[in-house]
């Protein structure tokens, strides 16, 4: 079965229709369970025991609530990973994650639970023509 545990691989262009834009660096995840004071030691992955790294994403669905704009997703690799190279004329860079998986979980903030998502990618690259793409189900044809 294709299904890991609660992990679920999603494709990209389901989670992120269209398009997202890295917002941030790529920074180490700190383990909080190992880290000490003055002795930050960053999270690895469970299952490949590679170090794990974070990154902001800009979901660019004009139809996504402000709080759900901005989502984290975390690579598991080796070494820290280069977000791709900013596209001429967009204030962000373009990217397209490879390898994205989606685990719900129950978040409870201010006593009110919702079913919220965590993110990981084996790698991130630039989007395959950097170009626009029209959003779902819009004839490019209609004038």
């Amino acid at each position: 079965m294709a299904i890991n545990k609660n992990k679920f691989p999603v494709a990209m262009g389901d989670v992120f229709p269209h398009g997202a834009f890295v917002v941030s660096e790529v920074e180490p995840v700190r383990d909080f369970d190992k880290s000490s004071p003055g002795r930050p030691v960053q999270q690895t992955d469970k299952e490949s025991g590679l170090p794990v790294w974070s990154v902001s994403v800009l979901d660019a669905d004009p139809e996504a609530r402000r709080t759900d704009k901005t989502v984290t997703v975390k690579i598991a690799a080796p070494h820290q990973p280069v977000p791709p190279e900013a596209a001429a004329g967009l204030p962000f860079r373009p990217v397209e994650f490879d390898g994205l998986t989606v685990t719900p979980y129950v978040q409870e903030t201010g006593g009110r639970p919702r079913v919220a998502y965590s993110f990981r990618a084996a790698g991130m690259r630039a989007p395959a023509g950097h170009g626009h793409r029209p959003a779902p189900g819009k004839n490019q044809d209609a004038a």
